[in-house]
């Protein structure tokens, strides 16, 4: 009983540190003007090699003995599922007010040059790169899985960095919005299409057509007057419901051979909206709290990964085609829906915001054994810094919309008269 006691305590003290790390992580990065996830981020990939660094593996193996690292692994991948239902749940039933020509350009400018540029990069892995960036991942399962990396926009991320500018209200804020939720809703099921074909394409293909239909029925009775009455007056309780619900579904889906963020996402896009949004809410923050334990389960799998070189060239080649795919297509997207130049150099800047989201893909991709440590890692490197870059572009874009505005009041010459 003593020895039960104690492992708990331990990993009661080891779940506290990683929050204390995620919100040390969050504050520095609040610090620095940049989004709070680049920090949490941060501070769970980079606890596990501090660790090693100060303690070498003897003190990892203290500090994350197998017995605890068992337990975190499983709290990470249920914060991922809580706080994934009311990701799906949010892009069901996002809406951006805007006309569809405007939205339908700048989705297409913000899913196709990225998922071309991510086919771009999957062909510099195959026929170029070394074998310790290739991996063993079939071509297929990479192209894809790649393709979808460079593909993604962080809606939670996204939303966060519009709120905090007061940006939420305006038309750039939601037409971004509104291109990012469809962008990542076809991004996810390429995903799930991805660690599929690894498995079986047709094992894949049934196991979608079971998620959709799971969807669809649980929309229709969900939507009926009694569990809409239940969730009115017990929300609580609902919740609860709904956040087993979606652990049973996503561990299912994982066994069957897809990976868990699927179930996620079929019980987060079968529950409706209105009242049942007060039900959700309090499922995604508390994934949200549990999520830097998934981090930190993250870094330990590249920190005990074979040791090998830099990966500098696919950082490279993975930063530029990100940031052409993204602030590039979504440019060219915005323009031709009919936007400004700077409105649509802000929508293709908010566009490449990765963050969470990106982060969230690359794990689900790299435990699937798509992505090698190499490539997990220029990835990763490549969604922090795309994600770091949103705050500063949107300020250098306001600074020249400011000085572009005061300009021509400092050119207009005086008339004779001292009328300007």
């Amino acid at each position: 009983m003593s020895d039960l006691l104690l492992h708990a305590g331990h990993v009661a003290a080891v779940l506290a540190a990683v929050l204390l790390a995620a919100h040390l992580g969050r504050r520095a990065a609040r610090a620095a003007r940049q989004p709070e996830v680049v920090g949490e981020i941060l501070a769970g990939i980079l606890v596990v090699p501090a660790v090693l660094a100060v303690g070498g593996t003897t003190g990892l193996a203290g500090v994350l003995p197998a017995g605890v690292v068992g337990p975190l692994k499983v709290l990470g991948q249920i914060g991922l599922v809580l706080f994934l239902v009311g990701v799906a749940h949010e892009l069901r039933h996002g809406r951006s007010g805007l006309g569809a020509r405007a939205v339908g350009w700048v989705t297409a400018g913000s899913f196709v040059p990225a998922l071309l540029a991510g086919l771009a990069m999957a062909a510099w892995v195959l026929l170029a790169a070394g074998p310790d960036v290739r991996g063993s991942a079939p071509a297929p399962a990479l192209v894809l899985m790649v393709a979808v990396a460079l593909s993604v926009t962080a809606v939670p991320v996204l939303a966060r960095i519009l709120e905090d500018r007061r940006m939420v209200d305006s038309p750039t804020g939601k037409l971004a919005m509104a291109a990012a939720v469809v962008t990542d809703s076809a991004a996810w099921l390429l995903l799930v299409v991805a660690v599929g074909i690894s498995g079986g394409v047709l094992v894949s293909l049934i196991l979608l057509a079971v998620g959709v239909a799971v969807t669809v029925v649980g929309r229709i009775l969900l939507r009926g007057k009694a569990p809409t009455a239940i969730a009115e007056r017990f929300p609580k309780a609902t919740g609860v419901g709904v956040a087993v619900l979606a652990l049973l579904a996503a561990f299912q889906f994982e066994h069957w051979g897809l990976t868990a963020v699927f179930g996620a996402f079929v019980v987060g896009l079968a529950v409706p909206g209105g009242p049942w949004a007060g039900v959700v809410r309090p499922i995604m923050r508390t994934g949200r709290l549990l999520v830097p334990v998934f981090f930190v389960v993250a870094g330990m799998g590249v920190a005990n990964a074979p040791r090998a070189a830099v990966p500098w060239a696919a950082i490279l080649i993975a930063l530029v085609l990100a940031v052409a795919g993204k602030i590039g297509g979504g440019y060219l997207g915005a323009r031709l829906g009919g936007q400004d130049r700077r409105t649509a150099l802000t929508v293709g800047v908010l566009l490449n915001t990765r963050g969470l989201t990106e982060i969230v893909v690359l794990q689900a991709g790299y435990s699937a054994g798509l992505l090698s440590v190499q490539l997990f890692l220029a990835l990763v490197v490549m969604a922090l810094v795309t994600t770091a870059m949103t705050g500063p572009l949107l300020s250098l874009i306001e600074r020249r919309a400011r000085r572009n505005a005061a300009v021509p009041r400092q050119l207009v010459p005086d008339l004779p008269g001292g009328t300007p």
